[in-house]
């Protein structure tokens, strides 16, 4: 009679498939890439087009808070007039967003 329930207890007892395994890893993989990758990329590459399109007299805000006019644009810098007879040489990918036309003055 033991050996009858001994025989029934390993049958019971046999291990998940190993892809069942792995199943919760590839389901965190997929919410990280949905809720924390492919938004930050999408916002990485709005960034970059933004400063592509940087040109003279735009008023921008620097990510260190600085705000002033575009004066002039190089291929990796852009010279910032910050107030009267104050120009800045700050590096194009450290602007923090452009402010459209019709928004706060920033020199005036």
């Amino acid at each position: 009679m033991f050996e009858i329930l001994a025989a029934a207890g390993t049958g019971a007892a046999a291990a998940p498939p190993a892809w069942l395994n792995w199943l919760p890893i590839v389901g965190m993989v997929v919410i990280f890439w949905f809720l924390i990758i492919r938004p930050q990329m999408k916002r990485q590459k709005e960034h970059q087009e933004k400063v592509s399109s940087l040109k003279k007299g735009d008023q921008v805000v620097t990510q260190g808070g600085l705000v002033g006019k575009v004066v002039k644009v190089e291929d990796d810098f852009v010279h910032i007039d910050l107030a009267k007879d104050v120009r800045v040489k700050a590096v194009k990918h450290t602007i923090g967003d452009i402010i459209p036309p019709g928004g706060t003055p920033a020199n005036d």
